[in-house]
């Protein structure tokens, strides 16, 4: 059993496998200011790896978190690549340069994302907004750099940030555009994608099992950042409304999944996922986490191997592209 909980900073997990982030480099997505990636590779900064890629659509939301590690760990190399997970296109070029850069790549955390969108929007490539950016930009990206992440060998880490907003519902895997936006609710879209962070985890685990490489889905726990700016209370009372009435008769929403926490604390099961060598264990490797320890009791549409091929077909469709491994 792990020794943080709930109320663990992210802080605390580095200070405590601080020996596991020198020397290695890390990629984040999303690690805008205010936001979990930024927090999290200032976290790590001060564990002085040898270098983190910060990747992200706009480099001035980013570059205050640059500037922030240069500030107080100047010896850590940090750099910014330019990363629109809504565009296959970017992704494609983002992951060429990221190739590059470096010949390994220790630890990828998977953390870009965007939540309940009001209004019906599709990617510059006509696929539902939230499950481009926070599934399938991820599904290219990942599979596209792997082999600087298999060159890391044993301990490499990838880390998706799902959610158990997830419970709301599972994926249409014949009409993930919600026909074309006539039947959409953000809150179905949001787990629809939250679903395929899950799923994608475990697929990726069956599929590399050879390889050495421990992954997992983190649920962060809810946090006050941008990424709750556009959601109104009546929307998300009726986002909670959606989940409990997904839920099983007599079961309740897990704590988890409402009890608010604050930046700092958001970070540590993204750390603790990324950085505890006794989650190494390939019997580890695959699990959703939260609050630091591992979620019991995934619901069905999130699990098994007909769900894990699913979803893997349909993202292998949308970008084009086969990966096998």
């Amino acid at each position: 059993m792990s020794e943080f909980g709930f109320h663990t900073s992210g802080e605390e997990i580095v200070k405590k496998y601080e020996p596991e982030v020198r020397g290695k480099t890390v990629l984040i997505t999303g690690p805008s200011e205010s936001g979990l990636g930024g927090q999290t590779a200032v976290f790590l900064a001060a564990a002085k790896p040898k270098l983190l890629v910060l990747a992200g659509r706009t480099e001035s939301k980013i570059q205050p978190i640059i500037s922030k590690i240069k500030e107080s760990n100047p010896g850590v190399e940090t750099v910014f690549l330019h990363l629109d997970l809504a565009s296959l296109t970017s992704i494609r070029a983002a992951a060429s340069r990221f190739n590059q850069m470096v010949e390994r790549l220790d630890i990828l955390i998977n953390n870009a994302g965007i939540m309940a969108i009001k209004d019906y929007t599709k990617s510059v490539d006509g696929i539902e907004m939230q499950f481009a950016v926070n599934h399938v930009g991820h599904f290219l990206f990942s599979n596209l750099i792997m082999e600087r992440i298999l060159a890391a060998g044993k301990g490499a880490r990838i880390i998706n940030l799902a959610s158990l907003a997830y419970l709301s519902g599972g994926i249409n895997y014949d009409d993930c555009n919600f026909q074309n936006g006539k039947a959409y609710n953000p809150w179905l879209a949001y787990a629809q994608s939250k679903t395929a962070n899950i799923l994608f985890t475990s697929s990726l685990v069956d599929k590399l099992k050879s390889k050495s490489v421990a992954i997992f889905a983190v649920h962060p726990g809810w946090v006050e950042t941008k990424l709750l700016a556009a959601v109104t209370p009546d929307m998300f009372e009726d986002g909670v409304r959606i989940a409990e009435a997904a839920l099983d008769e007599g079961e309740e929403l897990p704590t988890a999944a409402l009890q608010p926490k604050s930046l700092a604390v958001g970070t540590s099961t993204i750390l603790w996922a990324a950085l505890d060598p006794s989650l190494s264990d390939t019997a580890h490797s695959g699990a959703m986490l939260s609050d630091c320890a591992i979620v019991e009791n995934i619901k069905p549409h999130a699990t098994g191997k007909e769900n894990e091929d699913r979803l893997w077909s349909l993202s292998e469709k949308l970008v084009g592209q086969q990966f096998t491994y």
